[in-house]
Order: C-alpha cells, then structure tokens, then sequence
C-alpha cells in the first residue's frame, strides 16, 4: 500500500492531513517496503535528495536492526507538520531481548552481531531527533525524526 498525503481545502488555504501508516517486520522483504515506503513519504513530504537518503539509510539500518536483534516488530510512519516545517516521523518498535546498555550500544564499533557497529549511532546521526527506550527482556522502541 502506497502511503498518500491528502489535501484539504479550508477557507481558500490547502491544508495537509497528517498520514500515518504502520508496516510489520519480519522478513527482508519488509524491510525494502519500509525503504520504498519511507522514500515515497519523502517525497511526497518534498524531501530533497539528500534528505531522503539520509532517512531512508537510517530506516532501513533500523528496520535490520527490529528484524535482526529484535525478532521483528513494527514501525509506525508519521507525516508531522508544525507550522511551514514538515517532517517524517518513523517509530520502530519490538518485543526482542531489549538493549542492556544503550549508551554503549550507540558507540561506533559496538556490535552484538557480526556488523560492524555503525548501524545504530549512524542512524543516530542521519536524523534530526532521536529517541531510544529498550527494557532488558522487553523490547526496543526507537523513534527518529527528520526535518525538512
């Protein structure tokens, strides 16, 4: 399912309805459709080059991350608009084994898998705001934001 931004107008002013859209996770397959989703949002949204790439580089090193270390999940794919300021809200969410530590976690180099621990801290940095909670034996929950 394509993600749509739908306009509506009031008094003579075209205003944008906030879209959101919720795909699951648990195959590599799910993870392209959260790219190609993301990227269509970005678009829409009227991301430039550089900021869709930065985006869809982080969801989909998030998405890996759900399917990987949190057994596969959720991410929730929100529209936000304040003011003339439009962005992309992605949330990932997992019921997996969660992150001991975060703060370790999200340096450079740090891996529980055979990656080469840039996933997490380079997502960090590819977004605009960042949120990570995780309970140990509870999942993961990581909200990004990018700005246009």
């Amino acid at each position: 399912m394509k993600p749509q931004i739908k306009s509506l107008p009031l008094n003579g002013v075209q205003m944008t309805m906030p879209k959101t859209e919720t795909i699951n996770i648990q195959s590599s397959g799910d993870v392209v459709s959260v790219r190609q989703a993301v990227r269509q949002l970005a678009v829409e949204i009227g991301f430039g080059l550089v900021d869709q790439t930065k985006i869809v580089t982080a969801a989909s090193e998030l998405a890996r991350n759900t399917l990987d270390y949190g057994g596969g999940g959720t991410v929730k794919l929100e529209t936000l608009e304040e003011g003339r300021r439009r962005g992309l809200q992605l949330t990932f969410e997992d019921r997996g084994p969660g992150i001991p530590d975060i703060e370790l976690a999200l340096k450079d180099g740090f891996t529980t898998g055979g990656g080469l621990g840039m996933g997490l801290g380079g997502a960090k940095r590819l977004a605009n705001e960042f949120e990570i909670q995780s309970a140990v034996g509870e999942g993961t929950q990581i909200k990004i934001v990018r700005w246009k």
